[in-house]
């Protein structure tokens, strides 16, 4: 292959530091990257390229420049994903920069791929400045079906997504705000089902104001939770602070129906619920306060706020960002799936409803298998992204975001 002459691939090599230093496989897989673009088309003579390339070509440049929306059917733009980032908030690494980020991306991409036949292409932009990300993703949208935006810092990937939402006639999907919100409404729903209660019956709290934290509390109240109380590292976020960013501060307003006040551990006492994605660690004084039968879902990585063995002393279940516990709570059972849905409509955005019927789907996918260690299917489950494929291409004709 070219790509193995242009960036040989060696699994002799251990890491980048010492050439003594013992074989480290995460080197060895990532060595000349981990995907690849790949022709659909053969080669292999002088008629086949005369059809690929130029001359047959011109003819279908000829056809979209007359009638634009066959770029759909006659390239790839409606089967491929941009995955964008500007490295300011890579996994629990935080602002690593756009060139350490790309061993990410192109993981992303390849989840893509694996998870949901949705080819995804990883872009890192030298720039964290709101307007020229904007630009530059605005440029580039002719290529691509879709954008899902990635790693990228709160608050500023708040406008970004929005002002993108608002500009491009493609869906744009933070996947760190809605597709941690979308597996996490899954399984809040299969926990309760499982303990005979509904949604309007508990009280959350989330402990985590940035991007995931407020895109679950939409998420919960849009699907009729209870109530939900949100935390930042200063305590709850209520109406009556006046330290609050515009996004916490719109937070405040919809959710604390209860109007509590104070520290996280004044929100957990007698919560039903508690979702955590801000890293720390709650004490388990705190955690002894919730109310019996109480969901834990603690999502840090690679250490949860709640460790499971302090949790399981509390908790009816128990879920964790991690693969190694049960209940992962991992966005892989989210993305490729709704992606995959909105590109096979074409549809012009996601909406609500949209990421409402993704939860719905993945919840029923082992809706006859529940257990407090099964809320949520495995990743690996091949039912997973058939379901939520199905449901977000259904809503989306039901929304008329569809266009086909």
């Amino acid at each position: 292959m070219a790509a193995e002459i242009v960036n040989p691939r060696s699994d002799s090599f251990s890491s980048p530091s010492d050439a003594e230093e013992p074989f480290d496989p995460a080197f060895a897989l990532h060595r000349g990257g981990k995907m690849a673009i790949q022709a659909t088309v053969p080669v292999r003579d002088r008629d086949e390229l005369s059809l690929a390339y130029t001359p047959g070509v011109a003819k279908v440049c000829s056809a979209i420049a007359e009638n634009p929306e066959l770029v759909h059917d006659y390239t790839w733009k409606s089967q491929v994903v941009a995955v964008v980032t500007d490295g300011t908030a890579v996994l629990g690494l935080g602002d690593i920069g756009p060139e350490a980020s790309l061993p990410v991306m192109e993981g992303k991409a390849i989840l893509f791929k694996q998870f949901g036949g949705v080819d995804a292409v990883p872009i890192a932009l030298a720039t964290t400045d709101t307007d020229e990300i904007v630009e530059t993703v605005l440029r580039l949208a002719p290529s691509f079906g879709g954008v899902n935006l990635e790693d990228i810092s709160a608050p500023r990937c708040f406008e970004i997504e929005r002002r993108l939402q608002e500009q491009l006639d493609i869906p744009v999907f933070h996947d760190d705000q809605h597709g941690t919100a979308v597996v996490t409404l899954a399984a809040l729903r299969n926990a309760a089902t499982l303990t005979g209660r509904s949604l309007g019956q508990l009280r959350a709290v989330i402990s985590g104001a940035g991007a995931a934290g407020v895109a679950i509390a939409r998420i919960l109240i849009e699907a009729g939770i209870g109530d939900v109380t949100v935390c930042d590292r200063k305590g709850i976020l209520s109406v009556d602070r006046d330290d609050l960013t515009d996004i916490k501060r719109e937070v405040a307003g919809f959710t604390n129906k209860s109007k509590l006040v104070g520290p996280l551990e004044s929100a957990m006492s007698g919560a039903d619920v508690f979702i955590g994605v801000s890293g720390g660690t709650v004490p388990e004084p705190a955690v002894a306060t919730m109310a019996e039968g109480c969901f834990i879902f603690a999502m840090a990585n690679p250490d949860p706020e709640i460790h499971p063995a302090i949790a399981h002393k509390y908790a009816a279940v128990v879920a964790t960002g991690r693969s190694d516990f049960p209940n992962q709570i991992n966005n892989v059972l989210a993305f490729p799936g709704i992606f995959a849905g909105a590109l096979q409509v074409r549809a012009s955005r996601i909406t609500e409803g949209m990421k409402l019927a993704a939860a719905e789907a993945l919840a029923a996918v082992v809706a006859d298998e529940l257990s407090p260690e099964c809320v949520i299917p495995s990743p690996f489950d091949e039912r997973v992204a058939p379901a939520v494929t199905s449901a977000v291409a259904a809503a989306a004709r039901a929304e008329g975001v569809a266009r086909r």
